[in-house]
């Protein structure tokens, strides 16, 4: 399975998909730290990560699959969001909650 076709299973498999830098329980950048927080606080009980510090293909995949340069990247109900400054932008205008409530 190529990298492009294991990350659109990834994304299209969880209603909630955060690529980020370590996992939930440990974030290993503040972007991803913060991204997470965000989700948390929105009522995102059933949270999908996927750690790119563990694979390398995923790492740069991701950036090529949504053309995003950055990551966290986060995809809701297979729909690529953006980065912790969105998350944060949506996340206080109130429409990242409800994204992921829809």
């Amino acid at each position: 399975m190529s990298t492009h076709a294991k990350i659109q299973e990834i994304v299209t498999s969880h209603p909630v998909v955060l690529f980020m830098k370590g996992n939930a329980q440990f974030p290993q950048c503040g972007f991803s730290g913060n991204a997470v927080n965000i989700l948390r606080s929105c009522g995102v009980d059933k949270l999908h990560t996927v750690n790119v510090l563990e694979d390398a293909e995923i790492r740069q995949g991701i950036k090529e699959f949504s053309n995003w340069p950055t990551i966290p990247q986060l995809y809701i109900n297979g729909e690529f969001i953006g980065g912790s400054d969105i998350m944060t932008e949506m996340f206080q205008s109130g429409e990242l909650q409800t994204l992921v409530k829809a």
